[in-house]
């Protein structure tokens, strides 16, 4: 994995590069950081700081981000198949129509996130919190739920999701 600075990944953006698979940017620092449509597939952002970031249709396979800050972050149609975001906040992110089929969410948080149409099929979202989440046609077939709270998130379909008496409904009570 190639180690790259927060600032030369910036710099090699804004010269037309788009693809930067392997990367390593852990810990990096991209507050506000502008990079629709970047490949990082396959990177380590473990522990980034990223609120506010633009990564709409952004291409991030299996990139890990374990306890990164996107806080805010507009992820509108972004693939994050198979990533790792394990421990992540997403407070408030637009994730409208983004791919997360078989990603690691557990114990993230995702308050009033803008889930709709997004796939989380086949997502471990186990301890995750969803409260206030909007997740309208949201596809969580095969979602393991166990332990996330949903309280008064909108518009939720869980009837292919995987719950049990760990998880907190829309309506605040357990099964």
């Amino acid at each position: 994995m190639e180690k790259i600075t927060p600032e030369d990944l910036l710099r090699q953006y804004d010269a037309g590069q788009r693809t930067f698979h392997h990367c390593d940017l852990q810990d990096a620092y991209l507050f506000e950081a502008n990079l629709p449509g970047i490949d990082l597939s396959s990177s380590n952002l473990s522990r980034s700081h990223l609120p506010y970031a633009n990564l709409n249709q952004a291409i991030l396979k299996q990139v890990h981000l374990s306890f990164a800050e996107l806080g805010d972050a507009q992820l509108y149609q972004a693939d994050l198949r198979q990533a790792d975001l394990q421990g992540a906040s997403l407070r408030r992110a637009n994730l409208r129509q983004a791919d997360l089929q078989g990603s690691n969410l557990a114990n993230a948080t995702l308050q009033s996130a803008d889930l709709r149409g997004a796939n989380l099929a086949q997502c471990n979202l186990q301890g995750a919190d969803l409260s206030r989440a909007n997740l309208q046609e949201a596809n969580l077939a095969g979602a393991n739920l166990s332990g996330v709270n949903l309280f008064r998130a909108q518009q939720v379909d869980l009837s292919q999701a995987l719950t049990d008496h760990t998880t907190i409904y829309p309506d605040g009570y357990r099964s």
